[in-house]
């Protein structure tokens, strides 16, 4: 009875996952939809405790239960602490961080699943214990590097033909996982120098991407923690364990192709790690030749005030600034004059996927006025300013116009194309990807510089004089 009950609990818990991650694809019911998640991995938690019986039917002893219950307790606590202290700016290390803890934990239980099989003579889950071992181990090296980049604390580092060696790693590790699952004797020594070696790769094969290519590095990372999260409900045939994984497996692998194709980068590219902003060629801060012209507040809250259509193309700046209210006050003040204002969202704009989406969320900034890239493109012609605040390399001429570009090739936002170009920037110090950008010295561009948040409040005063 107890099992059919924990089955129950188990199908529900998967359902929740589903509906969770349908309501994910909106803001509006983005919250609803992780509270529902969340109360589906809540049951599946107690489920399993209290009514889980092991092959003899024997329940989880007290003790066991009482450990299990204090580490849920410190978790919790160190969870919800960080994610209320974390700001805007810094969710791309929590994310790497909490991506790295899950690597983690699926390449613990492999190798604990696997030393308890092989005493046990049970080789047929042998292979999936080493997929997860494998895949775990790297998504948790690889994530510590991916936060270390983000934080500051970590540089891009690369060697000669260090594409080629992480290519016969990758192979090397594939090969040795297979040997282990055809000779799962082998002693755990040989496992360890395994898991070693996954560890290593992970750290390659992040270290030497940086620039505006890591959002792809850390949906691929997601997309292996969910995957090596589906091995572990293999081995344990659980249902919801197994559901969750997949769902964040396949979700992360999807979100990768179409990051990638943002990027105009291959998948290959990305697991070799022969790619990121450090790359050679292209225009370095403080090269490009041109004539930077200025606009001051009131000019510029005059253009804004007798437009017909603005445009706003958010970035990392504005996270930085966490002028995102302030950014939605002027988007109110300009539509109370008639003006028709828009945002324009580059798939890659922030530091990972959709973070101007939820920056501007977090805003009440409604999302139908949120156009992805190639819808924006196709309305900057019509557009009579632009107004890019905080972003860089998303909207850097060169991806189209220099081939010597390391950005060359990657979909951009044509905001050159609009009647007028607003720039709010601190300085003109290059973008995330270490390059000039070309906008700043095109004929339509004028400089605003200065904090985006101070700036903009600034910007609402003349509009509101206007």
């Amino acid at each position: 009875m107890q099992s059919q009950v924990l089955e129950i609990i188990y199908l529900i818990g998967s359902i929740t996952f589903i509906i969770g991650l349908k309501m994910l694809s909106h803001p509006e019911s983005a919250r609803r939809g992780n509270l529902v998640a969340a109360f589906g991995m809540t049951i599946a938690i107690l489920g399993t405790i209290f009514l889980y019986r092991d092959e003899y039917n024997q329940p989880f002893a007290s003790f066991n239960i009482i450990l299990i219950f204090i580490a849920l307790v410190i978790g919790t606590v160190i969870g919800v602490l960080a994610a209320k202290r974390v700001k805007m700016t810094a969710m791309p290390q929590m994310v790497s961080l909490f991506n790295g803890m899950g690597g983690a934990c699926a390449a613990i239980i492999s190798v604990v699943e696997y030393q308890h099989h092989f005493a046990a003579g049970e080789y047929g889950y042998s292979g999936t214990v080493l997929a997860g071992l494998l895949i775990g181990s790297i998504s948790f090296s690889g994530s510590m590097i991916a936060f270390g980049k983000l934080n500051g604390n970590v540089s891009d580092k690369t060697f000669p033909f260090q594409s080629v060696i992480n290519l016969i790693l990758l192979a090397g590790l594939v090969a040795a996982g297979i040997y282990l699952a055809i000779q799962p004797e082998t002693n755990m020594p040989v496992l360890g120098m395994l898991a070693a070696a996954c560890l290593v790769y992970g750290v390659l094969f992040v270290m030497p991407i940086g620039g505006a290519d890591m959002p792809v590095v850390i949906s691929l990372l997601n997309s292996f923690t969910g995957v090596a999260a589906a091995c572990g409900g293999f081995i344990y045939d659980n249902q919801v364990m197994l559901t969750g994984g997949i769902l964040v497996g396949s979700s992360g692998t999807l979100l990768t192709i179409l990051m990638c194709k943002a990027m105009n980068r291959s998948l290959l590219n990305v697991i070799v790690g022969s790619f990121g902003g450090s790359a050679s060629g292209g225009a370095t801060a403080g090269t490009t030749q041109g004539t930077v012209k200025e606009i001051s507040l009131t000019d510029a809250g005059v253009l804004l005030s007798y437009s017909k259509k603005v445009m706003i193309v958010p970035g990392y700046g504005l996270a930085v600034a966490q002028a995102q209210h302030t950014c939605h006050e002027l988007e109110n003040l300009l539509e109370e004059k008639g003006v028709e204002v828009k945002y324009a969202i580059h798939p890659v704009a922030g530091r990972m996927p959709g973070h101007m989406n939820v920056l501007l969320a977090e805003a009440d900034v409604p999302y139908p006025k949120l156009l992805e890239m190639e819808d924006a493109n196709s309305e900057f012609a019509s557009t009579d300013a632009v107004i890019v605040i905080g972003a860089n390399d998303v909207v850097n001429p060169a991806a189209k116009k220099n081939p010597q570009s390391p950005i060359y090739g990657m979909p951009i936002l044509e905001v050159e194309e609009a009647q007028n170009v607003i720039v709010m920037k601190r300085s003109m110090n290059a973008g995330y990807a270490g390059i000039e950008n070309e906008l700043f010295y095109e004929p339509k561009t004028r400089m605003l510089f200065g904090d985006a948040k101070s700036t903009l409040q600034k910007l609402v005063t003349e509009v509101k004089a206007n």
